[in-house]
């Protein structure tokens, strides 16, 4: 799911190619996509677009006449900038913007079609589509640790509420508890206060580090390559692979549709966090702490 650096990067770029520009018309091809009926679909064309928000992980177009489309990309929902007029993709084409000068073209990569779009009229509706979470690169130390606290939640859960902080997601809450050495199933109200200021550093540190290089990897253009899984994280889908800063294999734990990656020797003292389903599969086999898994794959 795009998070905080990759929709802060597709928000300038949008900047740069559809502000000031009329929005001649939207195609929509999935009717799953629009989620509202009033205004109507209808009641955004020909409107100029006078700015490009972020509004937790959706991406909101400011037209005049106080009209706003705002878009939740979800998992795989993606931009991309096309020549006016260019076909929709058959299998992943959500919808089309077409302006003058050429269109936005939205599309889905899965079969669960996530992603939505409402059209609403007013900054009052619009409100209703904060999250409430904190701006993790704005807030102090005192709003991020109020935030921090408010619920007891593992530092995981509450890293990806969006009640509590806006637009960090699966992957970049991963690299921020590897930064800050922190267990993903510690409690948030277990932290100490340096923990605390450790985790708001860490935080803002890796937010804005991957935002900069995002930027830099854009450049002027449109950013096609969004992805949870870059080159350069140091734990987020790293499996198996070497930490970078000790070496440990990187391990993980799958919940639902999602996991935590982590590194047991930076961030939990060489313990190993319970998986339900290894647990299951291998019962008392299962390894415990970072000696074990050595132990068990040294060649007998």
């Amino acid at each position: 799911m795009p998070e905080l650096p990759d929709v802060v990067i597709y928000v300038e770029a949008l900047e740069r190619f559809v502000v000031t520009q009329r929005l001649a018309r939207i195609r929509l091809v999935s009717p799953f996509l629009l989620r509202t009926a009033d205004p109507p679909l209808q009641a955004a064309f020909g409107h100029a677009v006078q700015a490009v928000r972020r509004l937790g992980k959706r991406i909101v177009f400011v037209l005049d006449d106080a009209l706003f489309v705002v878009i939740h990309l979800m998992i795989a929902g993606r931009f991309h900038w096309k020549p006016a007029g260019a076909k929709i993709p058959t299998k992943i084409g959500l919808a089309a913007f077409d302006f003058p000068h050429g269109t936005l073209m939205l599309t889905e990569a899965s079969s669960k079609k996530r992603a939505s779009m409402h059209i609403v009229r007013s900054e009052e509706a619009l409100a209703a589509f904060a999250p409430g979470g904190v701006e993790p690169l704005e807030a102090d130390l005192a709003a991020f640790g109020a935030a921090l606290e408010r619920e007891n939640h593992t530092l995981k859960r509450a890293l990806t509420d969006p009640g509590l902080f806006s637009g960090i997601g699966n992957a970049y809450s991963d690299e921020i508890l590897h930064r800050a050495r922190l267990s993903p199933l510690k409690l948030t109200r277990t932290l100490d206060r340096d923990e605390i200021e450790g985790l708001h550093a860490a935080t803002r540190a890796t937010l804005t580090e991957w935002v900069e290089r995002l930027r830099a990897e854009a450049g002027e253009g449109f950013p096609e390559r969004v992805t949870a899984f870059r080159a350069g994280m140091a734990v987020h889908g790293r499996y198996g692979q070497p930490c970078p800063v000790c070496g440990t294999p990187i391990q993980r734990i799958v919940y639902a549709e999602n996991e935590a990656n982590y590194c047991a020797t930076c961030q939990v003292g060489g313990r190993l966090l319970a998986d339900r389903a290894l647990s299951r599969l291998l019962g008392a086999r299962r390894p415990k702490t970072v000696k074990d898994l050595k132990a068990k794959r040294r060649p007998s």
